[in-house]
């Protein structure tokens, strides 16, 4: 029991110092566009909690015998981790157990993200993240997926803003390739950036941007297409200073849709205006067609 603590709290000060639990700002500014209770608040973010805890002490699993290879990786706790692999299985079986009870107490609706989020997060980490083109499209459904913690899965406009983030994680996961290009290539892995190259993975990056933009106008605001179209005119220079930069871009971008969405009940899209039953054709555009 205390093995398999001491584990989860190694992989919570791990993943929390490296800021890899960004989908739980995500889905907190998601849970407060949409004005949940408190209560929905509280239970829903103890949720994306742990089963952030279940998918990154998986990944580190399925990985160990990679990371006690690398410099960077093997220390006290990865190590640790070798030693108590059967505390490690126990933790990740409690957890899921936890999960199943919380989702059946509160909200089936949670079953989505566990199930659909957590499968995808093992496929990945098992063998899809060493697969060009599926590194990518992986992670962009996992995103979504783990984001849907925040609303009941009958939320429309819960589901337009989980599938802005969504696009954000596929540019994130284009960008994160792109930084691991040499190690991957030097390891024999074949991810997107090592078989296409950095200059046409760039593009690639540059061109989920646009259709994150696009998308944002025609679905959300118009306004929030602008700090993706600025990220597109950045230059590469350092992958982990052009990373950054495209963080705080998306996250700006994020953060006014959600303020919109908050103080008016609804997007307002070139195409269409979602609310939470559904959408419809948005006033411009009705105008246009009448």
């Amino acid at each position: 029991m205390i093995a398999a603590l001491r584990i989860l709290f190694n992989v919570a000060i791990y993943r929390l110092q490296r800021l890899e639990m960004a989908n739980m700002g995500g889905a907190l500014l998601i849970m407060l566009a949409l004005r949940l209770s408190p209560a929905d608040v509280a239970v829903r973010l103890g949720f994306a909690f742990l089963l952030n805890l279940l998918v990154y002490l998986n990944n580190d699993f399925l990985d160990l015998p990679t990371d006690l290879r690398s410099p960077e990786r093997d220390d006290a706790n990865t190590r640790y981790l070798r030693d108590h692999r059967g505390a490690a299985v126990g933790a990740q079986l409690g957890l899921v157990s936890l999960l199943l009870v919380v989702a059946g107490a509160w909200d089936l609706g949670l079953l989505v993200p566990l199930v659909v989020g957590g499968g995808v997060c093992w496929l990945y980490s098992a063998r899809l993240k060493h697969v060009a083109g599926a590194d990518i499209a992986a992670m962009m459904v996992w995103g979504a997926a783990m984001l849907t913690v925040a609303f009941p899965p009958t939320h429309v406009l819960g589901w337009v803003l989980a599938g802005l983030l969504a696009l954000d994680s596929a540019v994130f996961e284009t960008i994160q390739v792109i930084r691991d290009h040499d190690a991957d290539r030097d390891a024999g892995v074949r991810t997107t950036a090592v078989a296409l190259g950095v200059p046409r993975t760039l593009a690639l990056a540059r061109g989920l941007l646009v259709l994150g933009a696009a998308a944002a106008a025609l679905a959300i605001h118009p306004l929030v297409a602008v700090p993706p179209m600025i990220g597109v005119t950045l230059p590469l220079g350092r992958p982990a200073r052009y990373w950054n930069q495209i963080r705080v871009l998306l996250g700006l971008a994020f953060l006014f849709a959600a303020g919109w969405v908050y103080l008016h009940g609804a997007t307002a899209g070139w195409l269409v205006s979602c609310a939470a039953g559904g959408c419809t054709a948005s006033p411009g555009l009705s105008l246009l067609s009448q």
